[in-house]
């Protein structure tokens, strides 16, 4: 927890050193807190401000995993900390996280479909989008550029491809602008501010629960500093197995032999419905996702406390399962963006068409994630030697 307390306070200086555009207001705290900066890292210069650079975004991924590293590690440890401190820090840092991460998935969610409307309807009209945060990839010198030309088949879909685009980007970028100024507020706000002074006593205070000290309706617990912390050490497996126990149950919920073709048509029938409400299959996969990246925070916990499972950390069965379960999120969220698109009253047809195939198309990556999911899951798990 005070690694990642640190790497928060890191990135924080981070944003207001790649900010100098903007307007910081002093926390209270050498933390450097208080940069209107936003999710990727440019300064609220209005549209022609300068595009984000790589230092930019790597501080404000920090930040955000920062924020959940320590969220998920009070989830799971909760019992060994002081109850009312516990409760108290882990929703604020899910709304820090999740206010910060608004803005970035609105950009990749009308990139992915953006290039999706491009791949499959094979029109020039519009290029296909450079993915968010990422440098495009290195073409050999004398290897020519891949062109698909269109075939005759896509016509119609050709036709509303253009007019979907920008339906897409004038909606997606209305949302984006407008968690922009929700991250902007957040970050010069007394809320956000009084995390980062806790986040900066955490870095050097644990606050522990002490037998016999309960942390609620009594005395508070007494923290921890850091150089006495091996004297308050804690047998940290019995809640990383409880968490591991979590995931293995939602995992056995799921319709993995469904999910075991590469082509789940009950799943597609129910997708393609017009029914607005959500897939009624995606809540469980999500809740499977995040009991995932649970487990693994708490792995990498244990693997720092040195309690021997280090080779569990290395685990790659689980870094490809969590990879399936973040293209099943994206994709799946991109399907309801492309659906509530076509809901936009007084459409033309061709682009009520062009959406409903990029909502076909997205359902089917669902799916295609979910199959790879179970494909990773029940591989045997790769020990380090």
């Amino acid at each position: 927890m005070r690694a990642q307390a640190t790497e928060f306070l890191r990135a924080l200086r981070r944003h207001r050193e790649s900010g100098p555009g903007t307007a910081a207001t002093g926390a209270g705290t050498a933390t450097g807190a208080g940069t209107a900066t936003d999710l990727n890292g440019t300064s609220g210069r209005g549209p022609g401000r300068a595009a984000p650079s790589a230092d930019d975004l790597d501080a404000a991924r920090a930040l955000r995993r920062a924020a959940r590293r320590i969220s998920g590690t009070l989830h799971t440890f909760q019992p060994l900390l002081d109850a009312g401190w516990a409760e108290e820090m882990r929703p604020e840092l899910a709304w820090l996280s999740g206010t910060l991460a608004l803005e970035h998935a609105y950009a990749s969610r009308l990139e992915r479909l953006l290039q999706a409307l491009h791949r499959l309807s094979g029109s020039a009209a519009f290029p296909a989008p450079r993915p968010v945060g990422r440098a495009p990839a290195a073409v050999p010198a004398g290897v020519p550029a891949v062109t698909r030309p269109a075939s005759p088949d896509r016509g119609n879909l050709t036709v509303g491809a253009a007019k979907a685009g920008a339906l897409l980007d004038r909606q997606l970028t209305l949302a984006r602008t407008r968690a922009h100024s929700t991250a902007l507020q957040a970050l010069g706000s007394s809320r956000f501010h009084a995390v980062a002074d806790k986040v900066a006593l955490l870095a050097s205070e644990v606050p522990l629960r002490v037998p016999g000290r309960p942390g609620r309706g009594g005395a508070p617990a007494v923290p921890v500093p850091a150089a006495d912390s091996g004297a308050a050490s804690c047998d940290l497996r019995p809640l990383a197995a409880a968490a591991r126990d979590r995931l293995t149950d939602a995992v056995a919920a799921l319709p993995l032999v469904a999910a075991g073709s590469p082509y789940n048509a009950q799943a597609l029938v129910h997708g393609l419905s017009p029914d607005p409400a959500p897939h009624p299959q995606d809540a469980p996969w999500h809740q499977v996702r995040l009991l995932l990246r649970l487990h693994r925070y708490a792995l990498e916990a244990l693997a720092g406390a040195d309690t021997g499972s280090a080779e569990d950390a290395a685990d790659v069965r689980l870094l490809a399962a969590g990879e399936a379960l973040d293209r099943h999120r994206d994709a799946a969220e991109a399907a309801s963006a492309a659906a509530q698109a076509a809901r936009t009253p007084r459409i033309a047809p061709a682009t009520a068409y062009a959406l409903g195939v990029l909502h076909a198309d997205q359902r089917h990556e669902v799916e295609a994630a979910r199959y790879a999911f179970q494909h990773s899951w029940r591989k045997e798990p790769i020990r380090l030697p």
